[in-house]
């Protein structure tokens, strides 16, 4: 029985798809003509030559060939520069290899003293900062503590006014209550009277909106939304500047005045709002001063910005959150999880809740959830973001968003570093009447919070502050360590260096030093002299043997082009 045969499958299309393939092709064809005509068509041109009537024609060929082979030469020249350079380099980066791994192997001890000291040169180092804040209070008169009227216990640090009072010369510490539009008048009262007891105290209200007057001002169309509430006003300049110019009087003489504090406590905002332009940079970041700058005042007063205090890290969770120099993008979520529940610990929880407007919640984590989501702060698929809603909590808190006060101690006990002289020796030269009436005048003209609309705010006490550095004699020895590398830096360079030029100037060392021999021995030498030709005739067989090993490790590019 034959097997049916089985018919393949038919490649012709149907008119409809044909058509509309052609039509595809044809609209294709279209567009690629109309982008051409768009750029223009550049065919290339060609060379029409030297016609055969034109005048002088072999000399022109010849001047065409000439220019043609110097350009030859010339690139030939540049590829050779180019492959002498790669092979210096790969020897001076061999050699430097060579020298660390000895280092590492043989000079452990060495090693780890210059990566200390290279970490102390850091000026984003606490060590750096320590330095720099150190400076500022030698070389300043008065040194004013810039506390936060919200927590002045929190900011105020024992080590730094034990420094100053200690200090033995006629050094002044004057208090400066800032950002006090933060905190109720009631309030900002008993924290006057408390702190004027143990130091001169000034209350101060910096500029919020201080424009930078060496920028261009750049129109705009769109006005950017000012809150009329928080004004460019500063309150306090007049009483701070009198005080100082006062106690300068006494003095006959310029004053140097240092600023110190902890991180957004509105260090550089005071300086700026008594010069009355943006000197010193600020912002919500901390710690963005990182060296000491001077501003002047005037004829007779001279400002002293310094970098913050670093907190010391014995200290509470709170004080951490609150005053460390924290970096909020290399920080790790648990440390900054830690600090928030730590503020939330030392608050009133239905006046937070009231603040934030959210519903009740049971711990950090939910509190921080319920707040991203009010503020639409969530991630895919409707997540809430707590890492970046935490950074965000931490600047409100630390800058002049949050509005919250502490009550001072009921019963006020002296530090163990301040006695009953010592307070008269820091108040006197100062006119205490003056003083208070200017504060009052400023508490006066401030419009403040009322309490119902502050957090109530349990402080964690002083904080304690990393001040002293260690002795200089450190320093100098990082100091020549630093130079012993540069020098063994630029050893290394001129070692590496394989020039003819450089070869002919070793031979021609050799060749004085041969001739300073065959004259020796002409002469009757004494035996210093003896002793200086063998050390030269040493000197040049080393330089023959360096020269005979370069040789022999060198590659001769000009073989290839012989």
């Amino acid at each position: 029985m034959r097997r049916p045969k089985l018919r393949k499958a038919s490649k012709r299309l149907t008119c409809h798809k044909r058509y509309k393939i052609q039509k595809k092709i044809r609209e294709h064809h279209r567009k690629v003509r109309k982008e051409a005509k768009k750029r223009g068509r550049k065919k290339p041109k060609k060379d029409p030559g030297v016609p055969n009537a034109a005048p002088f024609k072999e000399q022109l060929l010849r001047e065409a060939e000439q220019r043609k082979q110097r350009l030859e030469e010339l690139k030939q020249k540049q590829k050779l520069n180019r492959q002498k350079e790669h092979e210096k380099k790969r020897k001076l980066e061999a050699k430097k290899d060579a020298k660390i791994k000895e280092k590492a192997e043989g000079k452990g001890s060495s090693g780890k003293s210059k990566a200390k000291g290279n970490k102390w040169l850091d000026k984003n180092s606490k060590e750096s900062f320590c330095s720099e804040l150190r400076k500022v209070i030698e070389a300043s008169d008065v040194v004013l503590e810039v506390l936060d009227a919200r927590d002045p216990m929190g900011c105020r640090c024992p080590q730094l006014e034990e420094a100053v009072t200690c200090s033995g010369g006629s050094k002044k510490l004057v208090l400066v209550l800032n950002k006090i539009d933060l905190v109720p008048k009631e309030n900002l009262e008993k924290w006057l009277n408390y702190l004027k007891k143990e130091f001169p105290t000034v209350a101060f209200k910096s500029a919020t909106l201080m424009k930078d007057k060496t920028l261009q001002e750049q129109p705009t169309k769109r006005r950017a939304r000012v809150d009329v509430s928080r004004t460019s006003e500063c309150l306090g300049t007049k009483c701070l500047l009198k005080l100082l110019q006062e106690y300068g009087k006494t003095q006959n003489k310029a004053i140097q005045v240092g600023v110190v504090g902890f991180p957004n406590v509105g260090k550089s905002s005071i300086i700026n709002s008594l010069k009355g332009v943006r000197a010193c940079n600020v912002g919500l970041t901390r710690g963005v001063t990182k060296s000491m700058q001077i501003v002047h005042i005037d004829k007779q007063t001279k400002m002293l910005d310094s970098p913050s205090i670093i907190a010391d890290p014995s200290n509470s969770a709170l004080t951490l959150a609150l005053r460390s120099i924290i970096d909020t993008e290399e920080s790790d979520l648990a440390d900054l999880l830690e600090g928030i529940c730590a503020i939330l610990s030392h608050c009133n929880k239905q006046q937070v809740i009231m603040r934030y407007s959210i519903p009740d919640f049971e711990n950090t984590e939910e509190f921080l959830a319920l707040l991203a989501q009010k503020r639409g702060m969530l991630k895919k698929g409707g997540v809430p973001d707590i890492e970046n809603i935490t950074k965000v909590l931490l600047c409100d808190w630390t800058g002049a968003k949050i509005s919250y006060y502490s009550q001072p101690p009921e019963s006020q006990t002296l530090p163990p570093y301040l006695t009953e002289d010592k307070i008269a020796e820091m108040q006197e030269c100062f006119n205490f009447k003056n003083l208070e009436v200017e504060n009052n005048n400023t508490v006066q003209a401030l419009k403040c919070p009322s309490p119902a609309n502050s957090i109530i705010f349990q402080s964690a006490g002083m904080a304690n502050g990393t001040v002293v550095i260690e002795e200089a004699s450190e320093w100098e020895n990082l100091e020549t360590s630093k130079e012993e590398e540069e020098q063994e830096e630029e050893e290394d360079f001129t070692e590496s260096d394989d020039d003819p030029n450089n070869l002919e100037e070793e031979m021609d060392v050799e060749e004085k030093s041969t001739r300073k021999a065959e004259l020796g021995k002409q002469t009757s030498p004494t035996d210093s002299e003896k002793e200086i030709a063998e050390s030269e005739h040493s000197n040049s067989l080393l330089l023959n043997l360096d020269k005979t090993a370069d040789e022999d490790d060198a590659y001769d590019f000009n073989t290839d082009y012989v």
